[in-house]
């Protein structure tokens, strides 16, 4: 953090540069101004670890072994301003419930994390990880105290983790607020986040990554599109709203499917973009060659595509490929696997300051 930020950006444009030198036809390839981030309060979304005890909670992180005490962070740099003004009324009410914290060498109590997320205009949401549903109706019925601490609040939900692992979050969501959808304006649409649904934790950036994007396709020509690992709907409904004519989303989570096609009946282009519930890569698969569209955008988890479906867009019909990345490593081994596409235009999006994390797009073009 006390690294100036512009020689920050400098490293890991210079890093991410390295990374990707060895990639097929990289000597081609324009690396456009990086996409800068706001050096603090860039943060959107928070997990804060919950210890101490009911009558005096941390909200934090957990503290090294043995005893794994919680470790308050009231003045995180990275956080908005809004998330951090959640963090005193979110200890009141703690205090106010009882609902003791969970200890980590007891393995008793019920409280674990509270994730906390930015919308639009400073609403929020907010779940609760617990070992159980023993407090349940606890929350609930104490859910008019929590929104009168923390006036734009609009998501509430109670998040179930029973077992003793280090996970954020398990696999069972119950909502209890009325409002199950927050939203959040991200470029030039704004899109309705479900309480599992991925977000990037730098919204100003990420603004800059789905207007790139959009500009890519708008400038490639492509009337048809396909976003692989579309999430809550962002690549697709700026590239329709961009005036490619038929755009399809794909991504497993059917919350965030039904996020997207709310966002796009909001937006006016239903017509124009289907979103569809499915694995992206094996959705691929079962079109066929004939369906292959003029472009493909891919935006994979820090793993990347794979070779199974590098392979399959290396061999297909598209143009134009427009690969988001978290992870450079990853993004580069995808690519020497698909050495008929040569890169344009790359650039570096600067999600995450202070860490040595990269997000970069890039836009490549079918060889002849």
């Amino acid at each position: 953090m006390p690294t100036p930020y512009d020689l920050q950006l400098a490293r890991r444009q210079s890093t991410v540069k390295k990374i990707l030198a060895g990639i097929p036809h990289a000597s081609a390839m324009q690396w456009l101004p990086p996409a800068a981030s706001t050096p603090s309060h860039y943060r959107t979304k928070a997990k804060f670890a919950i210890g101490g005890t009911a009558e005096h909670p941390t909200l934090g992180i957990t503290g090294p072994a043995p005893t794994y005490a919680g470790v308050d962070l009231p003045h995180c740099i990275a956080h908005t301003d809004t998330i951090a003004r959640s963090i005193d009324p979110l200890k009141e009410f703690i205090r106010s419930t009882g609902i003791e914290p969970y200890d980590i060498t007891k393995r008793t109590g019920e409280l674990k994390q509270i994730l906390v997320t930015q919308g639009s205009d400073e609403t929020l949401m907010i779940r609760f990880v617990m070992r159980s549903k023993r407090e349940l109706a606890k929350l609930r019925s104490r859910l008019p105290l929590l929104q009168s601490l923390i006036p734009t609040l609009q998501v509430v939900t109670v998040n179930i983790l029973p077992i003793h692992a280090a996970l954020v979050e398990g696999d069972e969501e119950i909502v209890i607020s009325e409002q199950t959808t927050l939203p959040m304006l991200v470029g030039d649409v704004e899109l309705h986040l479900g309480p599992r649904s991925f977000s990037q934790t730098n919204t100003g950036v990420a603004s800059e990554l789905y207007r790139q994007v959009a500009q890519w396709a708008r400038s490639s020509g492509a009337t048809s599109l396909w976003d692989l690992y579309c999430g809550v709907g962002g690549f697709a409904l700026h590239a329709a709203l961009g005036g490619v004519k038929r755009v399809s989303g794909v991504e497993i989570s059917p919350e965030a499917i039904a996020s997207a096609q709310r966002t796009a009946a909001d937006a006016g282009v239903c017509d124009s973009v289907t979103f569809i519930a499915a694995d992206a890569a094996q959705w691929a698969f079962d079109q066929g060659v004939d369906a292959c569209p003029e472009a493909i955008v891919v935006n994979p988890p820090r793993r990347g595509i794979g070779e199974a479906l590098a392979g399959w867009i290396n061999d297909s019909r598209a143009h134009y490929v427009i690969y988001s990345s978290c992870n450079p490593k990853s993004l580069a081994r995808d690519l020497k696997r698909m050495p008929n596409y040569a890169p344009l235009q790359a650039r570096l999006f600067d999600m995450f300051p202070h860490t040595e994390h990269m997000e970069c797009a890039l836009l490549l073009e079918k060889l002849p």
